[in-house]
């Protein structure tokens, strides 16, 4: 699909979109903790977004999604379905990825979130992946190429030991959820897509602590570590200004 170009005034509706995002993680915060279900976070999400933002949870129906959140917990990678049965552990982290529609326009993040007190190696997972978005995002202006926004985020990885997701990537994003470009993790420095203002899309590697392979369980959307280890992941979705970046979805807090 070709990509779009998004106008000032759009991008003021994405950034409006995306801040209830992001109000979502810092509401439900509080409520990760030992003993706690996958399903309860989900459920207070959705009554959340419903009830008191008045938006729509984005994931709710999509290609057959059952639930508001994606939450990835430990090993899984990404698109973990709440469940009444997976309780969260003590030294559990875990991905909570949302998207709200305000007004027809998506608002995309994700971050990661500690269960009780986390053990030093997967503290040291959960930060390096943080600072490998931060660092795809940084470099995106007008002019630099999807390349570049890969080739930092796998640069900083790798020079910590840590393994890039292939399979998965960002991507544009508006009034429609997943929209072209595709926004690989990995890559060569001037390589790829030019990037342009008005470009709007998600930066949200996927860094798995072993080996970068996957695999799918049986209810299709699951995906887990192929060898096991801890993956994390952080999300942010961006537009390309004058001359270089916005965060549309800025935490309210630090979290």
């Amino acid at each position: 699909m070709p990509i779009t170009l998004k106008t000032p005034e759009q991008i003021e509706s994405m950034r409006v979109a995306g801040r209830l995002a992001a109000e979502v993680l810092e509401m439900i915060s509080e409520y990760v903790q030992p003993g706690v279900s996958t399903e309860e976070l989900d459920r207070r999400c959705f009554e959340y977004i419903t009830k008191i933002q008045k938006t729509v949870p984005a994931n709710v129906g999509y290609h057959g999604f059952p639930k508001t959140l994606c939450t990835s917990v430990n090993g899984v990678v990404c698109h973990g379905i709440p469940s009444p049965k997976e309780l969260l552990k003590d030294g559990d982290i875990v991905n909570i990825d949302v998207t709200v529609i305000k007004d027809g326009w998506h608002g995309d993040t994700s971050r990661m979130f500690y269960a009780g007190t986390p053990s030093p190696a997967a503290q040291k997972l959960v930060d390096t992946t943080f600072e490998a978005m931060m660092a795809g995002i940084e470099v995106v202006r007008p002019g630099a190429t999807l390349g570049d926004v890969g080739h930092a985020i796998q640069t900083l990885a790798e020079s910590r030991g840590y393994s890039v997701v292939r399979e998965y990537c960002g991507h544009g994003i508006g009034r429609v959820y997943h929209e072209d470009p595709q926004v690989l993790h990995y890559g060569r420095p001037g390589t790829g897509l030019r990037l342009k203002k008005g470009m709007t899309f998600t930066v949200e590697p996927m860094i798995n602590a072993g080996e970068p392979g996957v695999r799918s369980l049986a209810d299709g959307w699951t995906v887990v570590t192929r060898d096991g280890s801890l993956s994390a992941q952080w999300e942010h979705m961006i537009a390309v200004t004058d001359d270089g970046f916005e965060i549309l979805t800025p935490w309210p807090s630090s979290l």
